[in-house]
This record gives C-alpha cells, sequence and structure tokens, in this order.
C-alpha cells in the first residue's frame, strides 16, 4: 500500500462512506424521475443531500442554470473536502481528477473568445471550482484572443500544452486541435498520477480510472472514424496508446478500418446488442456511450467491496457523484420539456424502470 497505509485510510475511509450514503438511494432518484414537472423535481430534490444546496437559492430564482450551478457545488466541496483528507502521496491523482472540470471551463472561455460571448453568457456554463483554479475565466475572456489568452495560462500546467496546439490553431483557425490536445493531457497526467502508485493503491486506481480512460478512448476513435473520417495517422494521434483493458492496438485496428462491432464485443463481453447499435451510430453511439458508463459505474461501487484502506475508495466515490449529477442534468431537462417517461428514462446512467 503506498501513501497512506492502513491508518492513514482510517479517516478518509470513514468520510468517504458517510459521503457515499448520502447520494441518492433509488427511493430517491425514482421519487425524482416521477415528479411531473420542474418545480415538483426540485422540491424533492430540497429533501435530500443537495437540499442545503438549493435552499441557497430562493425558489423564484432557481431555474435550471442556478440549480445545476448549486447541485455542481456539491461536488466541488465533496472534491475539496476528500483532496484536503486523502494522505499526501496520492493527493495529486484526486487533483488530477478534479482538473476535467477546470479543462472544461478552460474549453468553454476558448470558445467564448471565439464567438465574441458576453462574460455573463459563460460565467453561466463554468463549473464553481473555488479558488483551486489556476487562471481567471474572465480576464482570459477579456484578452480579446485565443493567443493572448493562452499568453495568460505561462507558467502553469496547460500553456506547453496549448502553446503547441496553437501552430495548428493559427494554420486552421479551427479549436479542434487545441481542445483534443486539452483532453489527452489530462488522461495522460491522471493515467500517469496512478501509475506511479504501488499496492492496493495502484490497483485500485488503475481499474477507476482505467474504466474512464478505456470508455474514453474507445468513443473518441469510433467517433473520429465514423464521423470525422480522419485519417488512420490523425485517428491514432488523436487517441492514447494505453488503457485498462483496451490496448493501443485495439485503437490501431479501429484506425486501420476494422469492423468494429467484434472489437467492442471482445472488450465488453456484457454490453448486449452491440451491432445494433453500431448499425446507426448517429443514435447508436450514445446508446453504446451509456452502456459504458454504467459499466463505469459498477466499477466504482465495485471498489467499496473487500478491503478499504485504499485511494480506489476516493476515486470512485467521486466519480458515482460525478455520473449522479449527469443524471440529474437529464432529469431537470427532461421535466423542463415535459417529455415522457420513455423519452428519457432509458437514458439515465443509473437505470429506473419506466
Amino acid at each position: 500500500m503506498s501513501g497512506g497505509g492502513v491508518s492513514g485510510y482510517a479517516a478518509i475511509h470513514a468520510k468517504v462512506r458517510a459521503m457515499y450514503s448520502n447520494l441518492l438511494s433509488v427511493s430517491e432518484m425514482i421519487a425524482l424521475a416521477d415528479s411531473p414537472d420542474f418545480p415538483a423535481l426540485i422540491a424533492a430534490l430540497k429533501r435530500t443531500g443537495y437540499g442545503s444546496y438549493l435552499n441557497q437559492v430562493k425558489d423564484k430564482d432557481l431555474t435550471v442554470q442556478h440549480a445545476l450551478f448549486q447541485i455542481k457545488r456539491r461536488l466541488a466541496d465533496a472534491f475539496n473536502s476528500v483532496i484536503q483528507m486523502t494522505p499526501g502521496a496520492v493527493r495529486p491523482l484526486l487533483v488530477q481528477l478534479f482538473r476535467y472540470y477546470e479543462i472544461g471551463n478552460l474549453k468553454a472561455v476558448l470558445r467564448g473568445i471565439v464567438t465574441g460571448a458576453e462574460w455573463d453568457r459563460i460565467e453561466a456554463v463554468l463549473y464553481p471550482l473555488g479558488e483551486r483554479t489556476v487562471f481567471t475565466p474572465q480576464g482570459m475572456l477579456e484578452s480579446g484572443n485565443v493567443a493572448a489568452a493562452v499568453e495568460l495560462l505561462r507558467g502553469t500546467s496547460y500553456y506547453e500544452t496549448l502553446s503547441f496546439a496553437m501552430r495548428r490553431y493559427n494554420a486552421e483557425q479551427s479549436l479542434f486541435p487545441i481542445e483534443v490536445a486539452l483532453d489527452l493531457a489530462y488522461w495522460r497526467g491522471l493515467w500517469q498520477e496512478s501509475v506511479q502508485l504501488a499496492g492496493q493503491d495502484r490497483e485500485q486506481a488503475l481499474r477507476v480510472v482505467g474504466s474512464l480512460v478505456d470508455m474514453n478512448n474507445l468513443i473518441w476513435a469510433i467517433r473520429y472514424r465514423v464521423f470525422h473520417h480522419v485519417s488512420e495517422e490523425e485517428l491514432i494521434n488523436y487517441t492514447l496508446p494505453f488503457g485498462y483493458h483496451i490496448r493501443d492496438e485495439d485503437i490501431r485496428a479501429i484506425a486501420a478500418g476494422a469492423e468494429i462491432a467484434p472489437i467492442v464485443r471482445r472488450l465488453y463481453p456484457s454490453i448486449s446488442d452491440v451491432d445494433v447499435m453500431l448499425e446507426d451510430p448517429r443514435s447508436g453511439l450514445p446508446l453504446l456511450e451509456l452502456k459504458l458508463k454504467r459499466h463505469v459505474m459498477e466499477r466504482c461501487m465495485a471498489a467499496f467491496v473487500g478491503n478499504p484502506f485504499h485511494v480506489g475508495v476516493a476515486l470512485a466515490y467521486l466519480v458515482l457523484h460525478d455520473l449522479e449529477i449527469q443524471d440529474l442534468v437529464v432529469l431537470m431537462e427532461a421535466k423542463t420539456s415535459q417529455l415522457a417517461d420513455e423519452q428519457f428514462r432509458p437514458y439515465m446512467i443509473r437505470e429506473i424502470p419506466v
């Protein structure tokens, strides 16, 4: 065991277990899904662990946008709490995991610069990171252009990645190479933080992080080939050469034009209807991604079984919390649009009977 040992994990395990128990129960999720409209959904959500966050905003101001901001604040607070308690040697892994949301904010700001969006519009979609961020979004937006914004990141972990990607941006005037570079650098960093651990920490971290890496890499490879029609070389450059179950040769096979369905079936034998989903990728790929997220969820829940004294428990809880918020986004959009049950329940990561 690296990092903290049993004594180092005793306190964090108890805390994370308590936080895990405060995620939405099956009955709470069913009650939320059964809500007839958005106000009823918010009323039901206030009776859960999200209540103290939603109650900070007056009912008349609780739009979908404000409600989402508040429930995301709960996740941000959970990250900060867990990071502070985690033994020092493994803390960088959780810090890197949290950077996922900072990268989302960075992309939003860069898109805002390109589209000429006002600050209030960009601010509304940013993730609430508090003080745990290395850049000032408003200052970057108001810099006026992408090159100036990137210069404001000099001295941060993002600068080298972005300054290199700027060559492609200047040639193509597209944020695509910048966003790909950010994604790849993030997942490389998360993987590296995992593999440099030892013992149970390494094993359990790779199970959680590896399931995320596999899911993203597979979806990227399929999307780049089917929708973007990139060359074999480009597809290889836009994906990761490592994974937990997925190997470099799997990605290279997809890049070279191999039939995709057999590869997916071999890697994920428990996922059914792969051939059907890939017959029409525009509707099928989102369904495949949904099933892969359910696979990630199962991996995370398994981390709570057996020996609890490892970083996998904290990682799993934080990922499960994120997946829960993704389901709440689906519910809020569904209730606002008055969708019928069969139009949204099948698309929830946590399966709720129709």
